[in-house]
This record gives C-alpha cells, sequence and structure tokens, in this order.
C-alpha cells in the first residue's frame, strides 16, 4: 500500500476516535425527566419505611414526650413474649385472609366465566358487576352498617318476612354473627377486582383452542380444565397474591363498622396497629408490630410465588 493511500486512512481513525469519545459521554437527559418521580417514589414510599424501622425501636408517644427513648428491641420482645392479642389478631388476620380471597376468587372467576359468553346487554352486566370496586372502604361499610343494623336494618326485615329468624339480630354487635357480617361486606367490595382481572385473562384464550376440543368431544369441563385454567394460572397467582396483601392491610372497613370489636374478635393485626397508634398514641409499639406485619408479608409472597411456580409454562 502507498503512502498516499496511508495519507488516506488517517482521518478515517480520527472520526472512529471522535465518535467513540462522544458516545462515552453520559446522556443525562433520561435520568433528569425521572428524577420527579424517583424523589416522589422517595418521599413518599422509601422515607416512611425507614420511619415505621426507626420508630420500632423507640419508646414513642407524642402526648408524653418525656418518656420517649431508644428502647432497642424491647418492642418486639414484648410482642413475642406478653402480648397475647398479637397472637389472636394473627390468628384473626389469617382467618380472614384465606376466607376472604379463596371466595372472591371462586365467585370473581364464576361471574367472570359468565360475562365472558355472548349475550344481550353484556355491557350493562358487566358495568353492574364492577361497580361495587368503584365505591370506597367507608362507603361500602357505612351502607352494610344500615342494612345489618338491628332495627332498621333492610337484612332483618326480609329474613323476618321470610320466616328464615323470628326476631331482630345484632349481626355486627354479636359475638357469633360479626365476622361474617364483615365477610360478607368485603365480599361484596372484592369480588369485583377477580371478576375484572379473570375476564381481561379470559379474552386473550385463543378461541381455536375450545373450537379443537369441541371437535376432539372434550366437554366444557375439560376444556375449562385442561385449556382455562393453564391459561389463567399466572392471573390467578398474581391476583390472589395481591389481594391477600391488601386483606391483610385492611383496615378501613373494619374499623368503620366494628372498631375491632366485640371481643376482639374482627381485631386482625392491622386493626391492631391502628388501635395502637392512631388511638392509644402508642407509635413505637405500633411501629413494631407493623415491621412484624411487613416480615409476615414478605417471607409468604416470596414463598407463594416459589411454591406456586409463577412465571413457568403450564
Amino acid at each position: 500500500m502507498s503512502f498516499k493511500n496511508l495519507s488516506n486512512i488517517q482521518p478515517t481513525v480520527g472520526s472512529i476516535g471522535k465518535s467513540r469519545k462522544t458516545s462515552s459521554k453520559v446522556n443525562w437527559m433520561p435520568y433528569l425527566l425521572i428524577s420527579p418521580a424517583l424523589l416522589m417514589i422517595v418521599g413518599f414510599l422509601f422515607y416512611p419505611m425507614a420511619n415505621v424501622f426507626y420508630y420500632s425501636l423507640q419508646e414513642y408517644n407524642p402526648a408524653k414526650p418525656f418518656y420517649n427513648h431508644f428502647v432497642g428491641l424491647d418492642n418486639f420482645l414484648s410482642i413475642f413474649r406478653s402480648d397475647e392479642l398479637f397472637y389472636s389478631s394473627m390468628l384473626v388476620s389469617f382467618k380472614w385472609v384465606s376466607i376472604e380471597v379463596v371466595l372472591q376468587l371462586i365467585f370473581g372467576l364464576l361471574i367472570a366465566l359468565l360475562l365472558n359468553q355472548t349475550f344481550r346487554f353484556r355491557g350493562i352486566f358487566r358495568a353492574i358487576a364492577i361497580l361495587p370496586w368503584a365505591v370506597s372502604g367507608v362507603i361500602t361499610s357505612t351502607m352494610w352498617s344500615l342494612l345489618f343494623n338491628e332495627h332498621i336494618g333492610l337484612i332483618n326485615d326480609l329474613l323476618i318476612k321470610t320466616g328464615i329468624i323470628q326476631h331482630n339480630v345484632a349481626w355486627v354487635a354479636s359475638m357469633e354473627t360479626v365476622f361474617t357480617s364483615v365477610v360478607i361486606t368485603e365480599l361484596w367490595r372484592g369480588i369485583p377486582f377477580f371478576t375484572i382481572t379473570m375476564l381481561a385473562a379470559l379474552q386473550t384464550i385463543p378461541k381455536d383452542l375450545y373450537e379443537a376440543a369441541t371437535v376432539d368431544g372434550a366437554g366444557r369441563w375439560k376444556s375449562f380444565r385442561h385449556i382455562t385454567l393453564p391459561y389463567l394460572k399466572n392471573q390467578i397467582i398474581l391476583s390472589t397474591l395481591l389481594r391477600s396483601v391488601w386483606e391483610f392491610n385492611n383496615v378501613d372497613m373494619i374499623f368503620t363498622m366494628t372498631g375491632g370489636g366485640p371481643a376482639n374478635k374482627t381485631t386482625t393485626l392491622t386493626m391492631y396497629v391502628a388501635n395502637q397508634a392512631i388511638i392509644a398514641q402508642n407509635f413505637g409499639y405500633g411501629s413494631a408490630l407493623t415491621v412484624v406485619g411487613f416480615l409476615v408479608l414478605l417471607v409468604f409472597a416470596l414463598s407463594y410465588l416459589k411454591i406456586s411456580g409463577f412465571g413457568k409454562e403450564a
């Protein structure tokens, strides 16, 4: 190769060096654009979480500032060693979450299967089915408290007229009926969540599979078992996990309807936290209870995803 050709190559090498220098510069614009969202996440999520962990190691009561001090792990030791209400509230929480999530999944899936069919006024029935999801927890609890009212409640009136009961029942004040009452109330509000998620997942299943199953002689049950359920697997796992976390942290409806009573029959762990932190102003102990609840949910979520095989092919 001649010197003339080598001289022609040199500018090309120089241009490559320039492009490398240019490409090595970091483009900060994307980070700048997402910085407001990151700041809000830190300010409204991570900072409050850090505060909870901090106050869990404190004896902190705003009404008694002179007694506030660092106690280390004493709050946690008191929880596990001498707090019987903690264990009973955990038992109520487990019972509450299990019943609610299972029943909401079953009824939500059944309604979704019905709404996935083709019939007249399907859009209207779909809107009616998801309407309770748009109602806030406080409004829901107030409405159902009136329905369950011992003296003016519609439920007592209907049951007496049909001969099912002979006298008025204090549904949310009786130890025998209070838990069932709040379960029914939360079912009314929670079923639409599963209806929406299951209906969305059902619409992604190819119809060719059902047609092929029909040609092969498979009935409705076999088609549901071998086509519908495998396609809904991941959606069911994710929906039940999310709903379990939400139901575990549910406090607005129980707080409004029963306040955790009578005799702590509806005192879940989050209801216990609300009583300690909001009513008793014992923020240190309430924060320790919150940390325990967070760890319980974390272990449950990781174990559930591992055991259920979320994300794996059916």
